[in-house]
C-alpha cells in the first residue's frame, strides 16, 4: 500500500478523534501548501489575507451576515505550527480520555458546539465592550482552540479525579490542569489576542455545562447528534459486496449490518440515560457504552 492509501484507510477505520485530527491537520497543509505557491510570486502575504478573510469568523456583525459559514470553517483554519501543534496534542490527550467513557458521536458535538459557543462568546464581548471599538472592523478569530477547550473542559469535570502525569510535575487530577488554564485565559483577556481568550472560555463553558448535564442523565448534544447523523456518513466508504469462495460469508454486508446494530443499542442506551440516568443502566449495557467509547 501507498502512504495515500495507509492515511486513507487509517481515516476509513479510524475514531472520530482520529479524523478530526487529520481534518484540521489537512486544512492546514493545505493552506501552507498553497502559501508557498504564492510565497514564490510574492503573493505570500495577500493570500494569508485572502484565507483570513474567507474563512476566520469576523468580529463586525455586518461581515459575519455577509460570510455566515465562517462560524464553522473558523474552528478548522490555523496558519502557524505552533497553533495547530497545540491544538493538535490537546485535543488528543483530553480526546484518548473522553472517548474512553463516552461516545464518539457525543464528542464529534461537544466540538462543534463548543467551537460555536466560543464564536458567540467572542463576537458578542467584541460588540458590546467598548474596549474593543478600534478593532472591532478588523478583528477576525481562527483556530481549534475553543472547540478542543470544550472537549478538555467537559471530560475534565466528568471525571474531575482523573490523573495525568505530566513530564516534571508528576501526577496531577485533570481538573487542576483545566482550572489552570482557565484561570489563565480570564487574566490573559487584557494582554493580547483577547479574542483568543474570550473564544476558550466560551468553548469552556458549553464543555462544562455539557458535562453538569450528562452527570445528571441529560445529553444536551442529543438533538446536534441528529443533526450530524448524515454528513457522519460521508466519511464511510460505500458498502461493497465481497464474495469469499468456499464460504456463505458477504464480508462487507455482515460487517456493515453488524456496525449498525451495534449503534442502534448503543442510541437505545443512551435514550435511556436521558429518561432515567447512568446509574439505571444494567451492567451489561454499561460495559457495551463503556467499549463503545475505545471505538
Amino acid at each position: 500500500m501507498t502512504i495515500a492509501d495507509d492515511i486513507k484507510e487509517s481515516f476509513r477505520k479510524g475514531s472520530t478523534l482520529t479524523r478530526l485530527i487529520y481534518f484540521n491537520l489537512a486544512a492546514f497543509v493545505l493552506i501552507k501548501a498553497c502559501y508557498v505557491i504564492f510565497f514564490l510570486f510574492n503573493k505570500g502575504e495577500w493570500f494569508e489575507l485572502f484565507v483570513t478573510g474567507a474563512f476566520a469568523v469576523p468580529a463586525a456583525l455586518p461581515q459575519l451576515a455577509a460570510k455566515p459559514w465562517t462560524i464553522l470553517t473558523y474552528m478548522f483554519l490555523h496558519l502557524d505550527f505552533l497553533h495547530i501543534l497545540f491544538n493538535i496534542l490537546w485535543l488528543y490527550w483530553f480526546g484518548k480520555v473522553f472517548l474512553a467513557h463516552l461516545t464518539g458521536r457525543q464528542m464529534l458535538s461537544v466540538y462543534f458546539l463548543g467551537g460555536l459557543s466560543g464564536a458567540v462568546l467572542y463576537i458578542l464581548a467584541f460588540n458590546l465592550f467598548p474596549v474593543f471599538n478600534s478593532i472591532l472592523q478588523k478583528s477576525a478569530a481562527l483556530g481549534a482552540s475553543a472547540a478542543v477547550m470544550a472537549v478538555a473542559v467537559a471530560i475534565a469535570v466528568y471525571l474531575p479525579d482523573y490523573i495525568f502525569y505530566l513530564v516534571f510535575i508528576g501526577p496531577v487530577k485533570i481538573k487542576y490542569i483545566i482550572l489552570f488554564f482557565f484561570i489563565t485565559d480570564i487574566l490573559m483577556i487584557g494582554n493580547g489576542n483577547a479574542g483568543g481568550h474570550l473564544a476558550h472560555i466560551g468553548g469552556a463553558v458549553f464543555g462544562y455545562w455539557f458535562a453538569i448535564q450528562y452527570r445528571k442523565g441529560n445529553d444536551i448534544t442529543r438533538w446536534f447528534n441528529r443533526i450530524m447523523e448524515q454528513p457522519a456518513t460521508w466519511f464511510k466508504s460505500k458498502p461493497r459486496i465481497k464474495v469469499t469462495y468456499g464460504s456463505s460469508r458477504f464480508d462487507d454486508y455482515e460487517y456493515n449490518k453488524r456496525k449498525a446494530d451495534e449503534q442502534e443499542e448503543i442510541d437505545r442506551i443512551l435514550d435511556k440515560i436521558a429518561k432515567s440516568g447512568y446509574n439505571n443502566l444494567t451492567l451489561k449495557e454499561k460495559e457495551k457504552l463503556f467499549n463503545a467509547g475505545h471505538k
